[in-house]
């Protein structure tokens, strides 16, 4: 179903989605979050769609226009937070060292030691939106990309969806930890609850995957997040155990501990090193997906600790 508005602009999109009356459709949001709330729900038109919305709308022209307003803002705030971090200044494309230097909050460390149950519960609630369909945003990347780039790409996202066994998808095994966890498993069931800095992850993935012009950033975001992975997943893991969640649940996160460590040099050496090789004058778009990966965890990180009064 679609989610709750949260403001005019959002209200007008739920309302044009399930009526079909999308012509002169231009309402400014009053927030970030209702920036956000639309645009998710238009990018999700690309995914799983909505029961009480006709599946033509997808390319609906006039939803299209409002979108393609709504990406030129969030990619301007994006590049302007690039522009202020200090990544754009880097001469090589040295990702590993740009991710060593990066110091942020950790949500991770925080579960590992110091979080209740019902914190945790929070953030797999929140967590639900991407991992409910992980890698699938990073896949429309594919048919963008040349031989070795794609090659390895291939690689990576060949594991993302179980080596071919359908019970070993990650999102499925993210769905078998949180149903045992007591949570709903339906696709985006929790996309209410998600804060805006949620709703900023999930469409600058979309945002990155959805445009060609911006596959060098999706590539660099996919290396990022993968390459930060490893180590918050065993702090994960532990805390998890800590607080007695179910094995199914911290065994989702012992599958990315191993996983994600070789992934790691496979997304920074043969799909960033390669497609920078091969695309020179895109390897700006390549920093600007890594920082705005980070920048983006940790915003996440910063307003649940300060939430929960322990930032």
């Amino acid at each position: 179903m679609l989610p709750k508005s949260r403001g005019t602009l959002s209200a007008a999109v739920f309302t044009a989605l399930q009526s079909g009356a999308t012509a002169d459709l231009e309402p400014t949001p009053e927030s970030a979050e209702d920036a956000q709330i639309a645009l998710w729900a238009l990018y999700e038109l690309h995914y799983r769609g909505f029961d009480e919305v006709d599946p033509d709308l997808e390319w609906d022209a006039d939803l299209l226009r409002l979108r393609r307003g709504l990406e030129r803002s969030f990619e301007a705030e994006l590049r302007w937070r690039w522009e202020h971090s200090g990544f754009q200044e880097e001469r090589e494309l040295d990702l590993l060292g740009l991710l060593a230097r990066h110091d942020g909050p950790s949500l991770a460390r925080f579960v590992q030691r110091r979080a209740d149950r019902e914190q945790v519960l929070e953030i797999l609630e929140h967590r639900s939106l991407y991992h409910l369909k992980e890698a699938d945003p990073t896949s429309w990347v594919i048919p963008r990309l040349d031989t070795r780039p794609k090659a390895a790409l291939m690689e990576v996202l060949f594991d993302e969806y179980g080596d071919g066994d359908p019970n070993r998808l990650h999102h499925h095994l993210f769905r078998r930890g949180i149903e045992a966890a007591g949570l709903r498993t339906d696709h985006a069931c929790y996309v209410d609850e998600a804060p805006a800095e949620i709703l900023e992850m999930n469409n600058a993935l979309s945002l990155f995957g959805l445009h060609r012009r911006l596959r060098g950033a999706a590539l660099g975001h996919f290396a990022a997040f993968e390459s930060t992975s490893s180590v918050p997943s065993r702090q994960l893991a532990q805390g998890l155990r800590r607080l007695d969640f179910p094995e199914e649940m911290a065994a989702y996160y012992d599958e990315h501990v191993e996983a994600d460590s070789v992934h790691e040099q496979v997304a920074v050496r043969d799909v960033c090193g390669a497609f920078v090789e091969e695309n020179p004058s895109e390897r700006d778009q390549v920093l600007l997906g890594a920082f705005t990966c980070l920048d983006l965890e940790a915003r996440y990180a910063r307003t649940m600790l300060t939430q929960w009064g322990a930032s």
